[in-house]
C-alpha cells in the first residue's frame, strides 16, 4: 500500500469536489528587467528570546507554549488577527483530535483552546460520545462534519471570532509582544544561523534580532528565502493540493437543510446538478457551530500554485465568482436558504500545499503501518482510517537541514505528500506549534543550537504543558527527569 493517497477517500467522505483551472486566463508574460535597490541601514525594531514568524494556529501555539517557559517572545502577524486559516480562512471545522478509541490524543494547547471557548462558540459531540459506534449517534454527527467510518470523533465547528479573541487573550497572558500588520520578508542569517527576520510594516524596513527563530508562515517562506530547499511533490488534482477563499452564508436553517439532503435523495441530486449545470464548479455547505450560517470550504480550485502571485490573485477573482454564484444559486432553490445572504467571504485564502521542510526526521507512509513510537516524539497525531494506528511526529520534522537558530512548524513540517495530508489540519498545526515553542524557549534559555537538544527535555514540558504523548514516551521521559533529579 505504500505511496497510496488516502486524502481522495477522506475527501469523497466529506462530500467534496475538486476543480480544475483549466478556464484561467494565461498568465502574462513577466519583463525580463531586474532593478539595483540601493544599500541601507535597516533600524533595528526589537531584541527578543523567541521569534515566531505568523500568527497562525502554529505560531499561536508556539508563541503561548514558550511564553509559559519564560522566554521573551515576539510574535510578527501580517493579519490584523490571530489564529490563520482558523480563523481568517474559516476554517472553522476543526478536523479530528481524537483517536479512533475516543482517546483526545492532539491536546496540551490544542485543548485549552477548546477547552476556554464558551459554550455557544463550539458545536460538537459530548465527551461520553467520542469513539462512539452506535449507528444513530454516527448518523447525527456524520451530518455534522463529527464522525467518520461510522466512529463519533471530536471535530467541532466553532465561531472564529471568539477564537481570535481568545488567542489574543493567551498570547497576552504569556506577555507575548503581538505586531500585526508588518510581514517578515527576509531572513537574517548570519554563519549558517538565523538571527532574526527584516519585516516590512507601514514604518518601513525594520529588523528584530532573535536567539531562536520558529518559521510559522504556512509556506516556509523565511526558511525558503534562506536559500533552504523543499520538497513540493504533490498531485495536483487532489484535494489537499487545491487553493480557495471560503466564504460563511447567513440567515440560513441548516437543520431544514440537512433533513431535505438526508430525507429527499432525489430532490438533491436534481438540486446538485442544477447548481453544476449554472455554475459548473458546485460545493455542498457544512454545518458551523450555528444553526442559522452555512459555511461553504469551496470551491476548491486545482492546478494553482500558492506561491505565486498571479495564481493566488486568480484564485481570489474566481473564488468570489463562485462566492456569489451559490449564495444565488442556494438562495433560489435550496430547502433552508430562502433567507440567505453572503455573512462572509475569508480574508485569508485557503491554502492547502506549498513547500515542505527537509527535516532531521519526516513521517512518511511507512509510519503509518507499524505504529513505532520515535525516541524523539513531540506529538501524537490522529490517523486517517480506523485500520491505521496512531501517527508519532519526531521532533526532527520540526528542525530544517541546513541552518540553525530556526525551527519551522505547522503545514510545512517535514513529511511525505501523503502524511500531510493530515498534518497540515488545524490540531496537527497546534501540535507541531505547541513543541516547537518549547523547543525554542528552552534552546533560548539554554544558549544552545535547536538541533542539540535532547528531544526528552522537550517532551518533559510538552507533558508538563499537558499535551499527549505515546505511553512509552511518557516513560522514558519521565525515567530521564527521575535520573537528572
Amino acid at each position: 500500500m505504500s505511496g497510496e493517497n488516502f486524502s481522495n477517500t477522506i475527501g469523497s467522505e466529506r462530500g467534496t469536489e475538486i476543480f480544475g483551472g483549466k478556464d484561467r486566463a494565461p498568465r502574462r508574460p513577466r519583463p525580463a528587467l531586474t532593478i539595483r535597490e540601493a544599500a541601507r541601514e535597516t533600524p533595528v525594531f526589537a531584541e527578543t528570546d523567541v521569534l515566531v514568524v505568523g500568527g497562525g494556529p502554529a505560531g499561536t501555539t508556539a508563541a503561548i507554549a514558550a511564553g509559559r517557559l519564560g522566554a521573551d517572545v515576539m510574535l510578527v502577524e501580517r493579519y490584523n488577527h490571530l489564529g490563520g486559516l482558523s480563523t481568517g480562512g474559516l476554517v472553522i471545522w476543526i478536523d479530528r483530535m481524537s483517536d479512533w478509541s475516543g482517546r483526545q490524543v492532539i491536546s496540551g494547547i490544542a485543548h485549552d483552546y477548546l477547552d476556554r471557548l464558551p459554550d455557544e462558540a463550539k458545536q460538537g459531540p459530548a465527551r461520553s460520545d467520542w469513539g462512539s459506534t452506535d449507528a444513530a449517534t454516527a448518523a447525527y454527527w456524520r451530518q455534522r462534519t463529527a464522525a467518520f467510518h461510522d466512529i463519533v470523533t471530536w471535530s467541532p465547528t466553532i465561531d472564529p471570532e471568539a477564537l481570535k479573541t481568545l488567542s489574543m487573550e493567551m498570547t497576552l497572558e504569556q506577555k507575548v509582544r503581538l505586531t500585526f500588520h508588518a510581514w517578515a520578508v527576509e531572513p537574517i542569517v548570519e554563519d549558517g544561523v538565523m538571527r532574526g527576520a527584516i519585516f516590512e510594516s507601514k514604518e518601513g524596513r525594520q529588523a528584530i534580532l532573535a536567539k531562536v527563530v520558529i518559521d510559522t508562515t504556512g509556506d516556509a517562506d523565511l526558511l525558503a528565502r534562506a536559500g533552504l530547499s523543499f520538497e513540493t511533490d504533490s498531485d495536483p488534482t487532489d484535494i489537499h493540493s487545491c487553493i480557495n477563499t471560503a466564504f460563511m452564508i447567513g440567515g440560513v436553517d441548516m437543520e431544514r437543510w440537512l433533513a431535505f439532503k438526508s430525507g429527499d435523495e432525489q430532490g438533491f441530486k436534481d438540486f446538485m446538478a442544477r447548481g453544476r449545470e449554472r455554475l459548473q464548479y458546485f460545493e455542498k455547505p457544512f454545518v458551523s457551530w450555528r444553526n442559522d450560517v452555512a459555511l461553504f470550504m469551496g470551491p476548491r480550485l486545482s492546478g494553482y500554485s500558492a506561491i505565486d502571485v498571479e495564481d493566488l490573485s486568480a484564485v481570489e477573482v474566481r473564488s468570489r465568482q463562485l462566492t456569489v454564484g451559490h449564495v444565488e444559486t442556494y438562495r433560489k432553490f435550496a430547502p433552508g436558504f430562502e433567507n440567505a445572504f453572503l455573512m462572509l467571504g475569508a480574508p485569508q485564502i485557503g491554502v492547502r500545499h506549498s513547500r515542505r521542510l527537509l527535516g532531521l526526521e519526516k513521517v512518511s507512509r511507512e509510519d503509518w503501518d507499524g505504529g513505532a513510537v520515535r525516541d524523539s516524539e513531540i506529538g501524537v497525531s490522529t490517523s486517517l482510517a480506523p485500520k491505521f494506528p496512531n501517527i508519532s511526529v519526531p521532533y526532527g520534522a520540526l528542525v530544517p537541514e541546513g541552518i540553525d537558530g530556526v525551527l519551522g512548524a505547522g503545514r510545512h513540517v517535514a513529511c511525505d505528500t501523503n502524511s500531510h495530508s493530515f498534518l497540515r489540519e488545524v490540531p496537527q498545526c497546534w501540535l507541531t506549534g505547541h513543541a516547537a515553542g518549547v523547543a525554542a524557549a528552552l534552546s533560548a534559555n539554554g544558549g544552545i543550537q535547536p538541533r542539540q537538544l535532547d528531544p526528552r527535555l522537550i517532551q518533559q514540558e510538552l507533558l508538563r504543558q499537558g499535551a499527549y504523548l505515546s505511553p512509552s514516551t511518557v516513560s522514558s521521559a519521565g525515567a530521564a527527569s527521575n535520573a537528572a533529579e
